[in-house]
């Protein structure tokens, strides 16, 4: 990860030009290691793995934004720097506020909210309302949105058993019916505010979270059929939505207009072949807007179509420990809070690629950590410090679980 960071400054500083970016590089390198070692002081029980993989795909990030845009790659560094100083306590306080669920209600009104302010007065962007610009510093909630929305399904797809007093799966109806109402609400305020890409996350996460609570085939079935009839009524209502699955079908037919984007994305890839043309040597800034939606096929042409898929492998690696984190964890409520997180993840990198790749149409969903974008990396941080924190609860209650078995609480 070091030497390929490394590797990927000095190459861009050579040619360019610019000792600028060799002094952000090195800033970069030791914001890196401080956060692996920093994780290994503080949380020794922590996940090594997923921290690993965090820093490689902000390496990878990095590295392609200063290639696009020098000044979005220190903003991104910044953003980082920042984001992973606010997030190192987050482990502890999960492993401390262990009576979460108690403020259900307050995370489903609180994210309910605050999409519906900017549904109300956000900045419009292509057309939807996503995002309010303070001091020039343009920040999208519904990034946090989706994490207060998890942890609020958790809550309403659990249920205190009356007897034993633990949590358990498969809630009561009335309060199921109240999970469900609530998510439909976010999502129709989302399709509302024309953020179609979020409403579909959302969507995916609310099944997702309703099967494994109640573990019933019906559940995806139902979803299949609520999802095929959404995306009819989404084509119908909306122009852009129109304009993005004529683009999809036949993009070359409509390669001035519409299929423009997708289009020179597809030729990216096809130039980089599977070794690339080289940093800094392909045309990536043909492609619009390549550093938020196409820097998997900024990726792509410059170091190649193996990088690409290594990179996607990087990302199913991450989504599968969310998923075997979750599972080893006893406490229900967290093991759905980190199961929603896990989803949540996966469906994202699956949009953002692809959309790029055109298997599926685009949706104007950020790849994780790589594309720029401070709320995306932010939030995206905050959720795997709160997975980390779910777990680093599952290693303390095991080591005490095993003290106690030997004998350790005998005095």
């Amino acid at each position: 990860m070091l030497l390929f960071h490394a590797t990927g400054c000095i190459v861009l500083s050579i040619t360019s030009k610019s000792i600028e970016i060799l002094t952000i590089g090195a800033f970069q390198e030791v914001m890196l290691i401080a956060v692996i070692v920093l994780y290994r002081i503080i949380y020794p029980e922590c996940s090594r793995l997923l921290i690993n993989n965090l820093c490689m795909l902000l390496a990878i990030g990095f590295v392609i934004l200063a290639r696009l845009d020098q000044s979005k790659a220190v903003k991104q560094f910044i953003i980082a720097a920042v984001s992973l100083a606010v997030t190192l306590p987050i482990p502890y306080i999960v492993m401390k506020l262990k009576e979460l669920r108690r403020y259900t209600y307050v995370f489903g009104a609180a994210g309910l909210i605050a999409i519906s302010a900017v549904m109300v007065s956000g900045a419009v962007t292509n057309g939807s309302k996503l995002s309010w610009q303070v001091a020039g510093i343009t920040f999208q909630p519904s990034e946090f949105v989706k994490l207060l929305y998890v942890i609020f399904l958790a809550g309403m797809f659990t249920e205190e058993d009356e007897e034993t007093g633990r949590i358990v799966l498969k809630p009561s109806m009335p309060r199921l019916v109240a999970g469900l109402a609530a998510a439909f609400a976010h999502i129709v305020v989302l399709v509302l505010s024309k953020d179609l890409g979020s409403a579909l996350i959302f969507f995916i996460v609310c099944l997702f979270m309703l099967y494994a609570s109640v573990k019933a085939p019906i559940v995806l079935a139902g979803g299949v059929v609520a999802g095929a009839a959404g995306s009819v009524i989404g084509y119908k209502l909306f122009s852009h939505v129109r304009v993005r699955v004529t683009a999809w079908l036949d993009p070359f037919k409509v390669i001035e207009g519409q299929g423009y984007q997708i289009t020179q994305s597809l030729f990216a890839i096809g130039t980089g072949g599977w070794f690339g043309m080289g940093l800094n040597m392909g045309s990536p800034n043909k492609i619009p807007v390549v550093d938020r939606d196409f820097i998997f096929a900024a990726i792509s042409e410059e170091f190649g179509c193996i990088f690409g898929i290594c990179l996607i492998f990087i990302c199913m690696s991450t989504f599968l420990m969310i998923i075997n984190m979750a599972m080893s964890v006893k406490d229900p409520y967290y093991r759905l809070i980190a199961l929603g997180f896990a989803a949540y993840y996966a469906f994202q990198i699956f949009l953002a690629i692809g959309g790029t790749i055109k298997f599926i149409p685009m949706t104007g969903v950020t790849l994780p950590l790589v594309s720029y974008g401070g709320s995306s990396v932010l939030s995206t941080l905050v959720m795997l410090s709160v997975v980390q924190g779910i777990y680093l609860i599952h290693e303390t209650d095991g080591k005490a679980v095993t003290y106690e078995l030997r004998g350790g609480y005998a005095g």
